[in-house]
């Protein structure tokens, strides 16, 4: 990866519209939000981790209530572990949109934990909230998208629904590399719907400190 080709930050402009977004209607879709110097290296390593058979089946779930749901989660994952420069980088362009969300919202952010994720043709994720009101230790969510060139006829989109009636759907986001989606991740339902063809993505979320006592709430 040609560290050259990756821009120094985010253009101020891209995350004013983020921003904007979240406050007005809980989410933010942006297509070419993510470089192709980032999101080609990403996805070939995510696709050298299916090969290696790295990846593991995805649950739902936390600690001692985590568990497999085939009918209901159909994803493997691998947790970013900064091994890589494009994961670093991933990381990086995460910390500065942190930043910019706790300047602008005051959120009180302090940390990102994400994973690759893989879905294999035929699997799909039915439609959940990622945290849930009292426990929202997770605040915001994020997809990066990494397949490139994907056909409007491949399925796999991310349905997002309306924070204040989750059975009206409001958008629909084709999982096309470089396209990038948050959300509030207490108010948002989504689902992804079934893929016909491998599809290639990064999921996130920044949390706050949920711990009780002084003690730090680990990530994942």
């Amino acid at each position: 990866m040609n560290e050259s080709l990756f821009p120094a930050r985010l253009p101020e402009s891209r995350l004013a519209e983020l921003v904007d977004a979240l406050v007005d209607r809980g989410w933010y879709v942006g297509e070419d939000f993510l470089p192709a110097a980032l999101h080609r290296p990403l996805f070939d390593e995510l696709a050298e981790m299916a090969r290696r058979d790295a990846l593991e089946a995805a649950g739902i779930g936390r600690g001692n209530a985590h568990h497999l749901r085939r009918d209901i989660r159909g994803d493997a994952i691998r947790w970013l572990d900064r091994e890589s420069l494009a994961q670093r980088r991933y990381l990086e362009v995460m910390g500065e949109l942190q930043q910019a969300l706790n300047q602008a919202l005051f959120l009180g952010l302090f940390e990102y934990e994400a994973h690759f994720a893989q879905y294999p043709p035929g699997a799909f994720y039915r439609r959940h909230l990622d945290s849930f009101r009292g426990r929202a230790n997770r605040v915001i969510s994020t997809v990066g998208y990494l397949n490139p060139d994907w056909p409007p006829d491949a399925g796999g989109e991310m349905a997002i629904f309306a924070p204040d009636d989750p059975q009206r759907e409001v958008a629909r986001v084709r999982p096309e590399a470089g396209t990038f989606a948050c959300f509030l991740s207490d108010r948002v339902p989504h689902e992804v719907l079934p893929t016909r063809r491998p599809r290639a993505s990064i999921a996130g979320w920044f949390r706050r400190n949920a711990s009780l006592g002084g003690m730090v709430d680990p990530a994942h």
